[in-house]
């Protein structure tokens, strides 16, 4: 009988360090796989790296999906000498807070026909608006913000332009965007010794500037000239490289 209590007894100890040894195996696996899981969430969802020049994909603008509605009051002629935007109603006629915010809103857009219309749509709208343009200015710079965040030189190159002729259309549009600064120059410091080839992407044709640091260059004059006396130090702020043309 003490034999056998024995025996059992001895059975029982193996069995429990059996069960011991195998219980620290799979807490070994389980913590190595914890230390798995940890550096692939690491490698797959941590911080990006910084790539502050990084073109960034926006969704698709309002733009298109009022022009695809049919509620813009354009239309786009295929001619010999090329594309020609048609206006159904007259210009000087239009709703600019309605109407300017969403042609601004197209402008970060690639795709034909959208890019077409919203870029000359804008131009021709700051082109006839004359006194229209100022009261909508506050509205116009959240759709100027987007299309600098996509990083684009392309996209900015067309937004660079398009601010250039926002000051040119009233005397007052440039000292009214100055309060935006902050809003508008942080992506254009990020690339203003960018000296990077646009060639056949400089919009309006202007292309005797082969690259975009040229272009921002020629804008943030032109903004400091037209943006009365607190232009050049707001510019100075955003843009510390940047020197007085003046």
């Amino acid at each position: 009988m003490c034999l056998k209590l024995k025996n059992l007894s001895m059975q029982l100890s193996y069995e429990a360090k059996k069960a011991t040894r195998l219980n620290n195996i799979a807490a070994e696996k389980a913590q190595a796989q914890r230390r798995a899981d940890a550096r692939r969430v690491r490698d797959t969802d941590g911080p990006p790296a910084a790539c502050p020049t990084k073109i960034r994909k926006l969704p698709p603008s309002d733009f298109r999906l009022f022009y695809d509605r049919g509620d813009l009051p354009i239309s786009v002629e295929h001619t010999a000498s090329g594309n020609k935007i048609i206006w159904k109603a007259e210009i000087e006629q239009l709703d600019f807070h309605h109407y300017l915010p969403i042609f601004f809103e197209g402008l970060r857009e690639k795709d034909h026909p959208y890019a077409f219309l919203a870029r000359e749509g804008v131009t021709n709208l700051l082109e006839h608006g004359g006194s229209k343009v100022l009261p909508v200015i506050p509205q116009l710079i959240l759709p100027l913000h987007a299309a600098l965040e996509t990083r684009d030189p392309e996209v900015i190159c067309v937004v660079l332009n398009v601010l250039q002729l926002l000051v040119m259309c009233n005397e007052y549009a440039g000292p009214a965007l100055v309060p935006y600064y902050r809003q508008l120059l942080p992506v254009i410091n990020i690339f203003f010794n960018k000296n990077i080839n646009l060639g056949d992407k400089i919009y309006y044709a202007q292309r005797k500037r082969q690259n975009l640091g040229d272009l921002i260059q020629e804008t943030l004059e032109l903004m400091e000239r037209k943006g009365g006396p607190d232009a050049f130090l707001n510019i100075k702020y955003m843009i510390p490289c940047y020197q007085s043309s003046a």
